[in-house]
């Protein structure tokens, strides 16, 4: 049964490329899935992230301390400054513009985990790492977006920090507390939580794209040409600049892969709940799915190049 789930979680990008093919095609399956639905199944997904913590997890920063200060360090200047540079030289409309700073100024995204597995990377890492930038995003998230959105719409920070506060910290805390005082019971519910995160961020996804179905068909190709910039240009960058403090391969990789994928179910929760406009929230719907694919992309490049170094050795 173990088995059967860790086959459907790993099979995230396809599960994600499905819902939103169908979501495209038969919008009205989706559609109901707005608003409380989109928050709560955020705060879900946290919930789920925190229930695979503990607090040892958050000591290796006394061990890791070089690779995690590099990897948030990197996850919270590369990411922002590509959304905004991006944004501005591809001249996109100010919602678009505004939605794209948003997910570029949101922490790194739970499937990087599941990502960082499948390339053969520092997992431990890589859950510090995600942990450590959603904690501090209930702080640096706000504050990265309004100021980079601020040369396009003057934005109160306060409202977006007490999002963030109610879909990350309070869930994730909730998950590390019943995963330190009622281990039983977490251990039980981290065996369904996986697969059911990889269902609502899929679902998240789909209502997006199925409410924004229209603008998506008259939007021309800079939007999506955005997204995937950001995201190749994460992944890129981070590797690279990882590779001058850093020889250790899987450390490149697993700093690659949290720089390069965003908690993209944040920045629609912020896209949502903060912006009227709906087309705001579209970038974050196609980071899910280009990050994803990016990502899964370079993963199975990496395992198959250290298959490949095992054969010949």
């Amino acid at each position: 049964m173990i088995q059967i789930l860790d086959k459907i979680v790993n099979a995230f990008p396809w599960i994600l490329l499905a819902f939103t093919g169908i979501a495209f095609l038969f919008p009205e399956y989706f559609l109901w899935f707005q608003g409380a639905w989109i928050t709560y199944s955020l705060g879900g997904i946290m919930l789920g992230m925190g229930l695979t913590l503990k607090w040892e997890d958050f000591l290796r920063i006394f061990k890791l301390p070089g690779p995690i200060l590099l990897g948030t360090v990197l996850q919270y200047t590369i990411m922002p400054l590509l959304g905004y540079l991006i944004g501005n030289l591809l001249g996109l409309s100010d919602s678009y513009a505004i939605g794209l700073i948003l997910v570029s100024s949101c922490p790194g995204g739970t499937a990087s985990n599941v990502i960082t597995y499948l390339a053969r990377g520092n997992l431990p890492l890589s859950v510090t790492l995600t942990s450590v930038s959603t904690v501090i995003a209930v702080f640096l998230t706000p504050m990265l977006a309004s100021a980079l959105i601020g040369s396009r719409l003057a934005i109160d920070p306060v409202p977006l920090l007490l999002t963030t506060f109610k879909v990350i910290l309070l869930p994730v805390s909730l998950g590390v507390i019943l995963q330190s005082f009622l281990p039983k019971i977490a251990s039980r519910m981290t065996i369904i939580s996986p697969l059911l995160s990889v269902l609502l961020i899929a679902m998240i996804v789909a209502s997006i794209i199925a409410a924004g179905k229209n603008q998506i068909l008259h939007s021309d190709f800079r939007i999506f040409l955005s997204v995937f910039l950001l995201h190749a240009g994460g992944f890129f960058l981070g590797y690279l600049l990882t590779k001058v403090f850093y020889q250790n391969v899987t450390i490149q990789r697993t700093i690659s892969i949290e720089v390069g994928m965003q908690n993209s179910g944040l920045g629609a929760v912020l896209a949502k709940t903060h912006f009227l406009d709906p087309n705001t929230a579209i970038p974050s719907a196609l980071s899910s799915l280009m990050h994803s694919l990016i990502g899964s992309f370079l993963a199975g490049i990496w395992r198959k190049s250290e298959e490949n170094v095992r054969i010949a050795s």
